[in-house]
């Protein structure tokens, strides 16, 4: 089973991941259509493609159109398959494939006399 990918896991990382593995390969997005998409500031998404790119998940090509500066931001097919494999552990863990799965619940005849209420102790003021 393939494990949990750390990098890619962080919420931020995983919809940018999402979001250019959608596009066809070797497709390229500009910096400010995604940034509009996941609703994120230029440093946020700044930061966040700095680190994929380290990695060699995404590629991001700085060029001019005219005098303005353009940004372009694609999936590499290491990222592609670095995703694939992250999405592939999410299923195993939504299908409960890990090892030592947790028993299916119980059914309403196991349950007599069991209590709705949540059992451990509680945080805040008794």
């Amino acid at each position: 089973m393939a494990a949990l990918n750390e990098l890619i896991h962080q919420p931020t990382r995983l919809r940018i991941m999402a979001a250019l593995n959608a596009l066809a390969p070797e497709t390229e997005v500009e910096f400010t259509y995604l940034r509009d998409l996941l609703q994120l500031t230029d440093g946020n998404l700044g930061t966040h493609l700095a680190k994929l790119e380290e990695a060699g998940y995404v590629q991001v090509r700085k060029t001019f159109v005219g005098r303005k500066p353009r940004t372009y931001v694609a999936l590499t097919p290491r990222g592609r398959l670095a995703f694939a494999e992250h999405l592939e552990a999410l299923r195993a863990i939504v299908d409960g494939q890990l090892s030592g799965t947790v028993p299916s619940s119980p059914t309403g005849e196991d349950m007599e006399g069991e209590s709705d209420e949540p059992r451990g102790r509680r945080a805040g003021p008794a």
